[in-house]
């Protein structure tokens, strides 16, 4: 019988002698995502200046994706399941391209919001396809740790692509270039997509039910908004009444996919402590993260006055901590055990952003660039494993749900950390003591009140700049604080989670 067993696993295997020329195609997904997220943050000043957007219409460009993708991805995740993956990830990708040159040459904030929103829909297409293909092509869970850590390897290499090669173009073009680089990874990812990736659907999949994508679409997106609300201004009327319209919203998505004969989400997933446990890591680990990440950015260049180019370079340790940790946690995870790898690099996490509330506005790159290290190791370790973990613990039937909901907790995350850190960043910046005729704008954003500077007279200008940017740092180190203590309590909390999980 086992001999059995292994030729069969071995006539599997040799049926996809293409199985690594088809990852390399899923990490060109993977890359396009990630790009995108890493250059908006780099371009923000820049359409602060040109668009002119309020610090509530700013916030919305940096989160309004995340979203949008939040409350797809199950549902697009079930849907690549249902009508196959390879054609979900192509059409998406297709997408993508096309709402890449909307973004590009968006000429108010409101269509910029509406273009990165359309953009959240595309993108929710691409990050479950692309996982939940990995599970089907490699079976051997050695191959696939090793595949997954490509994958995270790929993605952390895509923030450092993204910030060098827009800082490059910010350099030399518009605000706008920075979104069409996603046309190049988009067109080689078609063409050599359509000859190599395998096509997986789940058999019988049942009906996709729209009543339970509209019900997690409009619980995902009215959650988050009633946090960031809340965040930004407390509690009001609208804020508690939008949570609990997302309340009841998530409720009934929940309730509809345990009396569906076929879900569109297999709630039964979430009995697997591992998987809950690992999906709760992810999801706290990216709001901690988040908030640092959104204003890194406008701290080299608006505070320590960067260069676009230069700033993206000064990103560069985080990326490369993370591909290379990716690259080897899977073997870390069987060598110790997944819980200690996890929460070793949550920890870590949570010591870099500890020391990052010293800096301030002449802080030398040393101390940045070791915290950004130590924060891509952190980060490329639990991601990559925890991925793993979740991968690991469904039939690959469901891979695309499973999936789903891990991508669900990382942009959520995201959301989140934006809504709340960033609201905190944001909250501490405006109680700044300008001089007198400080206009409202520079109050709104860092980059309103650089513009605002070159308007008034010098001695008032280099008033307000330095006020200006010692408030934003103190809200950088508000946000750094808070997002240390998510971390090192989200470490704390995998230790017993994760407890005997094996890879």
């Amino acid at each position: 019988m086992t001999g059995t067993l292994q030729t069969a696993r071995a006539a599997e295997v040799e049926r996809r002698p293409g199985r690594w020329l088809a990852l390399s195609v899923l990490v060109l997904a993977v890359l396009l995502v990630a790009v995108d997220a890493t250059v908006l943050g780099l371009a923000t000043p820049y359409i602060s200046e040109d668009l002119r957007p309020s610090g509530t219409q700013l916030l919305w460009i940096g989160d309004v994706y995340s979203f949008v993708i939040a409350g797809l991805l199950v549902s697009m995740g079930s849907l690549g399941d249902r009508v196959g993956r390879k054609r979900i990830l192509l059409v998406g990708a297709t997408a993508f391209g096309a709402l890449s040159v909307l973004n590009a040459y968006a000429t108010t904030p409101a269509l910029l919001i509406l273009a990165r929103a359309l953009l959240g829909v595309a993108g929710a297409t691409l990050m479950p396809a692309t996982l939940a293909l990995i599970r089907n092509l490699f079976h051997d869970a050695r191959e696939r740790s090793l595949a997954i850590g490509i994958w995270g390897a790929t993605a952390s290499a895509g923030t450092a692509v993204g910030p060098i090669a827009g800082g490059f173009l910010l350099e030399h073009f518009w605000w706008g270039s920075v979104f069409l680089i996603n046309l190049p990874v988009m067109a080689v990812l078609v063409l050599v997509g359509i000859r190599t990736l395998p096509e997986s659907r789940t058999l019988h999949p049942g009906p996709w039910d729209l009543r339970s994508v509209l019900l997690s679409l409009v619980g995902m997106i009215a959650l988050v908004y009633a946090v960031k609300e809340a965040a930004g201004r407390g509690p009001t009327a609208v804020s508690l009444v939008t949570a609990l319209l997302g309340a009841v919203a998530l409720y009934g998505f929940v309730h509809r996919q345990l009396t569906l004969p076929t879900p569109l989400l297999d709630m039964r997933l979430f009995r697997n402590r591992g998987f809950s446990g690992a999906v709760l890591a992810d999801l706290l680990t990216v709001l901690g993260m988040s908030g640092l990440v959104f204003f890194l950015s406008q701290y080299l260049q608006l505070v320590q006055g960067r260069r676009p180019f230069e700033a993206g370079l000064a990103e560069l340790p985080a990326a490369v901590g993370a591909v290379a940790a990716g690259l080897v946690a899977g073997r870390a995870a069987r060598r110790f055990s997944v819980r200690a790898v996890v929460c070793g690099g949550l920890a870590a996490v949570g010591l870099a952003l500890a020391a990052l509330t010293a800096l301030s506005a002449t802080t030398g790159y040393p101390l940045l660039g070791a915290a950004l290290l130590v924060v891509g190791v952190g980060a490329g370790l639990s991601f990559t494993v925890t991925a793993d973990v979740i991968l690991a613990a469904v039939p690959k039937e469901h891979a695309g749900a499973a999936s789903a909901v891990s991508e669900t907790a990382y942009e959520l995350g995201a959301a989140l950390g934006i809504a709340l850190l960033g609201s905190i960043v944001t909250g501490a910046y405006r109680g700044f003591a300008g001089p007198a005729g400080t206009p409202p704008a520079a109050r709104e954003s860092l980059g309103g009140a650089v513009e605002a500077a070159a308007g008034m007279p010098q001695h008032a200008a280099r008033e307000l700049l330095t006020a200006a940017r010692d408030s934003f740092v103190h809200g950088l180190h508000l946000a750094s604080g808070a997002g240390a203590v998510v971390l090192l309590a989200t470490a704390v909390a995998a230790w017993f989670l994760l407890r005997g999980r094996r890879l």
